[in-house]
């Protein structure tokens, strides 16, 4: 080897360590900084005319493992899914209350019961029953009160959404530009270490927000896609689209998030054609997706659902009783019904006329089995009115039912029969109709519509029903516009739904009091059905579709429920008295001081109710269950948000022991390389004074 080459391998050698130098100091100077990955310069042999000519020095790398990032990525996004669940579930069940607490609502619906209890006692007076007829309007306040924090809730939730969809557009344009950064390093063959650490850490944030899939590419790119596949990032830059971005309302439905091809200022441009709709999604947005699609629309449904059996257990009571003096006028509620509709009652019903002090005037039995199945409504009012002989007066009008006693103190009652009650949809006439309410609500008929397929459904040609399927992560499957057809009939709506798009996912039926099924097949499971908007008024009285079909809890008429206004007023008009069915005309029918209709409020509150796809059970356990879920959730939540948490930390800890820079190590290889520059100097020194001896040789 000549001394030129010696020198010249020196001289390489110098420079070698002089860049491992650098590489160790810039690896000393970013310990500890989140997201960088320590460099290691590139060493080869240098080789000249088939022979070794000293070392090749090469750009920095990053010493990264693409598969312990991938690992952090996922990570993220599992943590982000569970810290938004268990926020928001926490919340929720800070609202319900702690367990025993006198403000929950698990204390106003015991109140309610206990304050029925304490009108049966011997100490009942006027003041026990006012004391239960304010406890249930209590628990009613208190449920819509919930309602209404639960909307809020879910407002806060959309707001979140939105927020995030700004978020994931910052880093998808902050992605898209450090791929052209990295790309345009690794073209050149010069080191992009840096771009590298800032597109990870925003690959990481951005996992956090929505699950991604990442690809990496030959020119140094990144190609980002979704939990579906869909493409997030490549060559060409796509922004996420959502018109409520911001907003942060609670509304029936919301619409998908659609990606979008953008400009490089990140200014929209054509769709894509894919759309993000559900919490597959992944990460936070997917969190929060869920919960506001699924788990508070559930929660929601089910404080419907635990109205609408509380008001049907209470109004059966109240209608089966009478106030003494009865009522001069019973006016019933909205039914949307008319008087040509099939009546569909069977069993019988007592109609009566007492004097104020209960004192029987007229009565008469109507046997609505007598009737025949095919009787109107208008045939019902027809035996009443000819029963009572002009003592009263009945009237169908408008979809309400109306008796009018006739004469100066007179008042008007209405019986079931004690052996064979009528019942239509299983609820008894008086209360089928609402004549003698305790609550009421002006957006609900409070009882199922007891129609069957042959009835005519009553609405009219160009209003329409939207409804959407929705599976147990909160995705659309399908959504279908109910249109009915003038003269149609309820079969016809059923068969319509079961030919649409909605019945390739299950079975739409009739139950037995008149209310649509939706039975799901066994590969959707859990799919639940919402109503964005609905049109329909039944022969124009302004009850829907949804309210008459009670397709879920939403359409129970919480929002507008109460105790009527006269009832908590006046407690004397809390219908505790019963009739008597076997007392002759110019007998007592009525008696001032019976109490029985309290003992009936206290075993109607402890029996099963019938409330549909949620099945028979009582209030009491049904409530039991609603919080119970929810507080389960809410424990359940903050586990999986540990768990979660644990995973994340332990993946991270993998990629930075890997990747990260060990301070003990880089000092031993500043030992290593501060000894090879000695050495390389050393050879330097060796061969110039080979050259000196050299050249004094030759003089």
């Amino acid at each position: 080897m000549s001394l030129n080459e010696v020198l010249g391998s020196a001289v390489s050698g110098l420079a070698a360590a002089q860049a491992g130098l650098r590489a160790v100091s810039n690896n000393i100077a970013n310990v500890g900084v989140a997201g960088y990955a320590r460099e290691r310069v590139n060493l080869s042999t240098g080789v000249v005319s088939g022979g070794v000519s000293g070392v090749v020095v090469g750009e920095p790398t990053r010493v990264a493992d693409k598969f312990l990032e991938a690992t952090v990525y996922r990570r993220a996004g599992d943590y982000g899914r569970a810290e938004v669940n268990a926020n928001y579930l926490d919340r929720l069940q800070a609202l319900l209350g702690e367990p025993g607490a006198e403000s929950g609502l698990s204390a106003r619906l015991d109140q309610v019961t206990a304050s029925a209890l304490a009108m049966t006692g011997s100490q009942s007076s006027t003041q026990t029953v006012a004391t239960f007829t304010a406890d249930v309007q209590d628990a009613i306040t208190s449920m819509q009160q919930l309602s209404s924090d639960v909307s809020g809730l879910r407002s806060d939730v959309e707001s979140e959404v939105g927020y995030s969809v700004d978020k994931i557009n910052t880093l998808l344009k902050r992605i898209y530009d450090l791929n052209d950064t990295i790309s345009a390093a690794t073209g050149l063959g010069r080191s992009a270490g840096g771009a590298a650490d800032q597109r990870m850490s925003a690959i990481e944030e951005l996992s956090g927000l929505m699950h991604v899939t990442v690809r990496e590419q030959s020119d140094g790119r990144v190609q980002l896609e979704t939990a579906s596949g869909a493409t997030l990032l490549d060559k060409r830059l796509r922004q996420l689209s959502y018109p409520n971005s911001g907003e942060g309302t609670s509304q029936p439905s919301y619409p998908a998030i659609e990606i979008r091809f953008a400009n490089n200022d990140g200014t929209m441009a054509a769709s894509t054609g894919e759309k993000l709709d559900s919490s597959a999604v992944g990460g936070k947005l997917g969190g929060l997706i869920d919960l506001r699609d699924r788990t508070l629309p559930a929660f929601s449904e089910k404080l419907g659902t635990l109205f609408s059996g509380l008001s049907e257990a209470l109004n059966a009571v109240s209608n089966a009783g009478s106030t003494v003096p009865p009522p001069a006028s019973l006016d019933g509620r909205q039914t949307g019904l008319i008087g040509s509709d099939r009546l569909g009652f069977t069993g019988e019903a007592t109609f009566a006329v007492t004097k104020s002090d209960g004192t029987l005037v007229a009565k008469t039995k109507v046997d609505f089995d007598a009737l025949g199945p095919t009787a109107t409504i208008d045939d019902m009012i027809s035996a009443i009115n000819t029963g009572l002989g002009g003592s009263a007066t009945a009237s169908f009008t408008g979809g309400k039912l109306s008796i009018t006693a006739n004469g100066t103190g007179n008042g008007v009652v209405v019986a079931q029969d004690g052996t064979d009650p009528s019942a239509r949809a299983g609820v008894g006439v008086s209360q089928f109709f609402g004549l003698n309410d305790m609550v009421k609500s002006d957006t609900s008929t409070l009882v199922p519509s007891g129609l069957n397929a042959s009835d005519p459904h009553g609405f009219a040609t160009g209003e329409t029903t939207q409804i959407v399927l929705r599976d147990t992560s909160g995705r659309a499957l399908t959504s279908y516009t109910l249109n009915p057809t003038s003269g149609g009939t309820m079969g016809d709506l059923v068969n319509q739904l079961n030919s649409s798009k909605l019945g390739d996912y299950g079975d739409f039926s009739l139950d037995d009091r008149g209310r649509l099924r939706f039975d799901p097949i066994p590969s959707v499971s859990g799919a639940a059905l919402s109503i964005p908007s609905d049109s329909t008024s039944r022969n124009g009285s302004g009850v829907s579709f949804s309210s008459l079909m009670g397709l879920n809890g939403a359409s129970s008429g919480l929002a507008t429920g109460q105790v009527l206004p006269q009832v908590l007023a006046t407690p004397g008009k809390l219908p505790l008295a019963q009739f008597q069915d076997t007392a002759a005309v110019g007998a007592k029918a009525l008696g001032a001081g019976d109490n029985r209709g309290a003992t009936a409020f206290v075993d109607k509150l402890a029996s099963a109710i019938d409330l549909g796809k949620d099945g028979k059970i009582t209030l009491d356990r049904f409530s039991s269950q609603m919080l119970g879920g929810a507080g389960l959730q809410a424990s359940q939540a903050q586990g999986s948000l540990a768990d979660a948490s644990a995973r994340r930390d332990d993946a991270v800890n993998r990629r930075d022991s890997f990747s990260g820079v060990n301070i003990d190590e880089e000092l031993s290889s500043m030992v290593v390389l501060q000894n090879s520059y000695s050495a390389a100097a050393r050879v330097i020194t060796t061969a110039s004074e080979m050259y000196d001896t050299l050249i004094a040789m030759i003089r």
